[in-house]
């Protein structure tokens, strides 16, 4: 996961869900997107596995003002929010379990 959008912050109003209270793993998806499948599973067992940790997954369709916004170009896009929603990490494509835990490492 590569450091982008540094210090831009997100917050309920515009993810439609409350942050996490250590960090937040913001999933871009669409509807016919396997990989976004797979993504959902592996966010959701980190969030799980990591106290503080939540997993909102957005509808890339339905919220195209905030795609167009972040400049998310594929499906899933995984963004890294620290306590006060600010983006620390983005990575595209299907991410490792593991990896996923390292970035973490760097906010929580």
């Amino acid at each position: 996961m590569r450091v982008r959008d540094e210090g831009e912050r997100l917050g309920a109003a515009e993810l439609g869900a409350e942050l996490g209270e250590r960090a937040t793993l913001v999933q871009f998806s669409s509807a016919f997107c396997a990989p976004c499948r797979a993504t959902r599973r592996i966010l959701g067992e980190v969030a799980r596995l990591v106290p503080g940790v939540t997993h909102v997954e957005i509808d890339a369709e339905a919220r195209l003002h905030l795609v167009r916004a972040l400049g998310i170009v594929r499906t899933p896009t995984v963004l890294v929010l620290d306590a006060d929603g600010r983006i620390v990490r983005r990575a595209t494509g299907q991410p490792h379990k593991a990896d996923v835990i390292a970035a973490l490492g760097h906010v929580v």
